[in-house]
């Protein structure tokens, strides 16, 4: 998971931009109640998404309540009171987060520092959901084996991930798993690799990193790549598209799915266009005008 699921704010309801900050902060709360107050650094988008739409999948209602946290010591804010389903998602989130700067540190990057943070958390999650831990240590090794393989499929290349987060959804939805959220979340897991890959073309160029789209299509640049191959990199998203909407409709939404709608059908598809774009301006602040657009989907 790398915090590219966002909603699309401009067109995203008043009502469901609270309930969005309510999920965030109730993640937040998840992650301190099953790893402790250190792993809430890791806190994610990504989870906070995956903990609207399981509720409302599962059909467990959620609670908010004005409260206080650390962040929010003087103000009290609207917050989601944390149930089974929100500690499990903490504890999901912690997991990724340790795993995310161990995959840092075996290339090359900073990472032990960071990862000291979510050490304490990481164990606490792995004792508490062993299953769980199995279903990211698994799949994360299955990714890396396809890495060094130099995959030059794009389908295979998403595949662990793709299938990670499918498991996870498995997992936590319990008997209300069925066939359509397992291909929803196959197809999510996806795209979020094939846009952080897409993401990070050019830094994966200069490092000698395997890149699936470096692979598949040999282009110097990523500026390259879209003018060269747009038909085709945009092909593979739209797929990911379609197969979201046309899963989307068999699913039963036990509640208003207003904001998962607005995440998977409009979310994702301005992301991918919000990155498409940055790399089309080719231009030396692309990382940082990237970090504003985060900030200002918040």
């Amino acid at each position: 998971m790398f915090g590219y699921i966002r909603t699309d704010t401009p067109y995203l309801y008043i009502k469901d931009q609270m309930l969005y900050k309510a999920m965030y902060c109730g993640v937040c709360k998840g992650i301190s109640a099953s790893c402790g107050q250190r792993a809430r650094m890791g806190l994610t988008y990504d989870v906070t998404f995956l903990s609207v739409i399981l509720h409302n999948i599962a059909g467990q209602d959620v609670t908010i309540e004005k409260s206080h946290c650390m962040t929010h010591c003087i103000r009290s804010k609207a917050m989601a009171e944390v149930d089974p389903l929100t500690e499990k998602l903490g504890a999901l989130n912690t997991l990724l987060a340790y795993y995310k700067y161990t995959d840092d540190i075996m290339d090359g990057d900073k990472g032990r520092g960071k990862r000291l943070w979510f050490k304490k958390g990481f164990k606490k999650a792995k004792q508490a959901y062993p299953e769980l831990e199995e279903i990211v240590r698994r799949n994360l090794a299955a990714q890396e084996e396809t890495e060094k393989s130099g995959a030059d499929s794009l389908d295979r290349a998403a595949d662990a991930t793709a299938n990670m987060l499918a498991e996870i959804s498995d997992f936590l939805l319990e008997d209300k798993r069925t066939e359509n959220t397992h291909n929803l979340f196959y197809a999510v897991g996806k795209w979020i690799y094939l846009i952080d890959a897409l993401d990070d073309y050019d830094k994966d160029v200069k490092k000698g990193a395997y890149n699936p789209f470096v692979k598949a299509f040999g282009t110097a640049s990523a500026k390259e790549l879209i003018a060269k191959n747009r038909a085709d990199v945009e092909y593979a998203f739209h797929s990911l598209f379609f197969d979201i909407r046309e899963n989307l409709s068999g699913i039963k939404f036990h509640f208003n799915r207003d904001l998962s709608d607005n995440i998977l059908l409009r979310g994702l598809p301005a992301q991918t266009k919000a990155v498409t774009s940055r790399i089309e301006a080719d231009c030396k602040n692309c990382k940082k005008q990237g970090k504003k657009l985060k900030k200002a989907s918040k």
